[in-house]
């Protein structure tokens, strides 16, 4: 399948939701849930037809032997999990357009759940009953056949896209609420393309993994790079989520992406599932930002917080009762991140911006991650780019191997505020473009000089085999991968890493402009510095101008003031009484 014939199946399959949206008894915030569960349920029939005839084949061989076994646990064996054939899609589909279609879909997911353990209570089997209103009956199966045009031979990858490209949506449609269980999928991607993750015998951590997207972007990173499938199956993700139904979504989400893991219900601050100190390769998660309610007697004596200090308040008071609490949970996250890793670790996490340069307690667990030399890049991301929070956040990378190396007293700073692909008015994101020209800075800055020459080219052959069936659309398309290339020659013109003054700079922990010297602030900007644009201006003509304006602009608030006087004496002459 193509990527247009994709991006249309899509857009034809997301006309489902505006079905409901029409016709269904559901809340807004609603609509996601049934949705889901039917792609969840045509993944599991088109998945399993790939596999029935090995199935079939292997319990025939084994039938009569001391080795016999169940259609369901060769089915378990083979690909998963088992499919009754009370939940084949074409028999649902193929039942009538009434009220009944509900309850086949409904006892489907059950069956489901029953033959499958670790489906236990995930599917969303209760809502169907509200896609069939008294004035429509026949909705449910409108929608189930729109389910039913997605191809039998698709690839199980592209099917989890599917499921990403929904959720994604349903989060824009949530708002606020909706940004709570997705991270946008290019984020997360560039997140990974700086991590660079290698499959194998690793453990993977999110504790505040929200609808699972770290895990799978992870995961297709490695697909991409040729792990193989006993490679995969080595890889083991742990999530954390104190939401139940978006737990569900994990799980879905996690199954139809083919990632082995286990997603816990729980709330972090509070609980430990998966014994996290020194024990993992990765970390990536996306936590709520600036909580002010965590108890610090709950956390005071945690690992996985104390490692690097407890965010305190200035003044111990508490009025009445009411328990102290941590300021703000940003740096109970940062300190989890960094303490969940073993010696080799990595981590990225997307913080609040005002992490990067907050005070007090914060400032010294800041202090003590940079002096250890765990902190190996900061990225400003542009504002927009989540469907939660409108002003820029910032992303975190650690590195526990970078404690050792040389590079242990600085860090690489970069500003991508300015680097994006406007959606709508509302939302950013970035292009695939725009992730591998941010990630090669990471990448020459580790002396990878063949991922810049490997890129280039990648844009170079773009550009020569630019589509003819339109002189606009190839002109246009020249001219974009015209623009990557010159804008990898410009900053990089050697292939090799240097700063660039607005985008990039690795900042040293002593000396002229270093870290200490910006009172171990991370934020990008003050290292990154500003572009001003070469107006053929000296340096000394340009003092002389901007003095100039501020004379300009001095006289002109003079001259408001006297303005402002003699508004007031006029109002006192007409109105005969003094203005107050």
């Amino acid at each position: 399948m193509t990527d247009k014939e994709l991006k249309k199946l899509k857009d034809d399959l997301w006309h489902s939701a505006d079905m409901l949206r029409a016709s269904a008894h559901l809340a807004a915030n609603k609509y996601g849930q049934p949705i889901l569960g039917l792609i969840f349920l045509r993944y599991a029939d088109i998945l399993y037809k790939q596999h029935k005839q090995e199935i079939e084949s292997k319990f025939e061989k084994l039938k009569g032997t001391r080795m016999e076994k169940t259609i369901r646990e060769i089915a378990i064996e083979t690909c998963g999990f088992y499919l009754p054939p009370c939940a084949y899609f074409d028999d649902i589909n193929n039942a009538p357009d009434d009220a009944s279609k509900a309850t086949l879909v409904k006892n489907a997911m059950q069956a489901i759940e029953d033959n499958n353990e670790k489906m236990d209570g995930v599917l969303p089997k209760e809502v169907y009953g509200q896609l069939v209103p008294e004035e429509e009956p026949e909705l449910l199966s409108k929608i189930i056949r729109v389910f039913k045009d997605i191809p039998e031979n698709i690839g199980i990858d592209l099917f989890g896209e599917i499921y990403e490209y929904f959720l994604g949506n349903f989060a824009l449609q949530e708002g606020k609420d909706g940004g709570t269980f997705y991270t946008p999928a290019t984020v997360v991607r560039y997140m990974v393309e700086v991590l660079q993750p290698t499959s194998g015998d690793k453990m993977f951590l999110d504790p505040a993994c929200g609808s699972g997207g770290m895990f799978v972007q992870a995961a297709r990173y490695m697909h991409s790079h040729n792990a193989s499938q006993t490679d995969m199956m080595k890889f083991r993700c742990y999530g954390v989520e104190k939401e139940p139904d978006t737990v569900k979504l994990a799980k879905m989400n996690l199954l139809l992406n083919n990632v082995r893991g286990s997603i816990i219900e729980a709330n972090s601050f509070y609980s430990d599932p998966h014994n996290a100190v020194g024990r993992f390769d990765y970390v990536m998660a996306n936590p709520p930002f600036n909580v002010d309610e965590v108890v610090y007697e709950r956390v005071k004596d945690d690992r996985r917080f104390n490692t690097y200090g407890i965010p305190k308040n200035k003044s111990k008071k508490v009025k009445g009762d009411k328990k102290e609490t941590v300021p703000n949970a940003n740096y109970l996250w940062i300190s989890y991140f960094a303490s969940a890793l073993n010696d080799n670790g990595k981590a990225a996490l997307v913080m609040a911006n005002s992490a990067s340069d907050a005070g007090n307690s914060e400032y010294e667990i800041r202090k003590k991650l940079i002096e250890e030399g765990v902190i190996s890049q900061m990225v400003t991301l542009p504002s927009n780019m989540f469907s939660s929070v409108t002003l820029p956040a910032t992303l975190w990378f650690f590195d526990k191997a970078k404690i050792r190396s040389e590079r242990k007293n600085e860090i690489l700073f970069i500003d991508a505020r300015n680097i994006f692909t406007q959606v709508d008015r509302a939302h950013r994101k970035f292009s695939d473009e725009q992730i591998k020209n941010l990630g090669i800075i990471t990448s020459l800055y580790k002396g990878d000089t063949q991922a810049y020459t490997d890129l280039l080219s990648e844009y170079k052959q773009a550009l020569d085999s630019a589509p003819e069936t339109s002189v606009d659309k190839e002109e246009k398309t020249k001219s974009y991968f015209q623009q990557q290339i010159d804008w990898l020659t410009e900053c990089f013109p050697e292939g090799k890493y240097r700063d660039v003054i607005g985008l990039c700079k690795v900042a040293k922990l002593s000396g002229e402009d270093g870290i200490k010297e910006q009172d171990y602030s991370l934020n990008a900007g003050r290292y990154v510095g500003v572009v001003i644009a070469d107006d053929g201006m000296t340096e000394q003509e340009f003092k002389d101008v901007m003095l100039d304006l501020n004379r300009q602009f001095t006289e002109l608030n003079d001259e408001a003031i006297d303005l402002e006087k003699q508004i007031v004496e006029n109002m006192e002459i007409l109105l005969g009484a003094k203005c107050e």
